[in-house]
């Protein structure tokens, strides 16, 4: 492990916070480092990343390249940085080392150190979308059918198109539709891991949904999905319904969720019933738009921590704004 980049002295007296796998979360940085900001907290933003063309790692005050997630000194890298660095506050950006900072959170908490992560258990009926099934269809949450590549092949009826993914995937990787049988079993030699799901029409939301570290959730702020590239939304719109809104508070205290933002996607159908596909315990692509529409998930986690009386209006967030995001350089020398 080596510091890849500092563009500032960061003390230890100050409230860091430390992003790991960070990306291109640009935004997600810029959005913690407002919020500090606005709370006259002295704050500096580190993140880890495995190469320093990482855009937002650049953009940190802080950066270090690390070993991937999957490696056996990736953990140890993790708490030798909150060692040096004081770090408060942990905050994942995407799937791969949720499971791994989840199994080992009590460690990062003997130091002072909060990780934005769910227990074990529901790290796990997340990212196994078999799991996920299980779970919704168990509580009475509508989803689309779902069956392993192996059983839709067997069946002698079965009805087309067919959605097919990786039941362990991230980011739309391996996902694919299928219109018949040829096909089906094509992508199931192709797919990793195949899992088939009923074709479900309608439009596309996304729920940003935080839940605080006494795990109560404090506001839902759906997102429809107007447009994707590369698994993550590029142009979506903040939507008040209060359908999808009560629906969703409803799953996520049921799977007891948190602490931090979990992100819930689902489909509204043309008869107007909601139809959940999938749950992401993390900070989604398309959080800002939430932030920026009002519901200040940032200041809330950061308050919190600092012991701050949240006045948190569960339907703060501004309807109908949109968000149209666009590619920008960060510049390295």
């Amino acid at each position: 492990m080596k510091t890849s980049i500092t563009n500032k002295t960061v003390g230890k007296k100050t409230f860091n916070i430390l992003f790991t796998c960070v990306g291109r979360r640009v935004g997600l940085v810029n959005c913690f480092r407002v919020a500090a900001k606005q709370l006259n907290v002295k704050a500096a933003m580190l993140g880890t990343d495995r190469t320093n063309l990482s855009p937002a790692l650049n953009i940190c005050d802080e950066g270090y390249i690390v070993d991937p997630v999957n490696h056996r000194n990736y953990i140890g890298q993790l708490l030798q940085i909150v060692r040096a660095k004081k770090i408060r506050l942990i905050v994942p950006t995407v799937d791969l080392d949720l499971k791994i900072l989840s199994q080992n959170k009590e460690r990062f908490e003997k130091l002072g150190c909060r990780i934005l992560v769910s227990e074990p258990q529901v790290v796990n009926i997340c990212q196994d979308k078999r799991k996920t099934f299980r779970f919704l269809t168990k509580n009475g949450f509508d989803t689309p059918f779902t069956m392993t590549a192996t059983t839709a092949l067997k069946k002698k009826r079965i009805s087309f198109p067919l959605f097919m993914k990786p039941w362990d995937g991230y980011a739309s990787r391996g996902n694919a539709l299928v219109h018949n049988k040829y096909e089906l079993k094509y992508q199931a030699k192709h797919i990793p891991n195949p899992i088939c799901q009923e074709y479900i029409q309608g439009t596309e939301h996304t729920c940003d949904v935080f839940v605080d570290f006494n795990m109560k959730v404090r506001c839902v702020v759906p997102r429809k999905r107007i447009e994707t590239r590369a698994g993550e939304v590029s142009k979506s719109q903040t939507v008040r319904n209060n359908q999808i809104i009560n629906q969703t508070v409803r799953l996520v205290e049921k799977l007891g969720a948190g602490p931090g933002v979990i992100t819930v996607q689902l489909f509204l159908t043309k008869n107007r019933s909601v139809k959940f596909i999938e749950i992401n315990p993390r900070f989604g692509g398309g959080a800002p738009l939430s932030i920026k529409s009002g519901a200040d998930f940032p200041k809330w986690i950061i308050g919190q921590m600092l012991g701050k009386n949240l006045k948190i209006d569960f339907k703060c967030f501004e309807n109908q704004l949109t968000m149209l995001r666009y590619d920008a350089e960060v510049w390295i020398k």
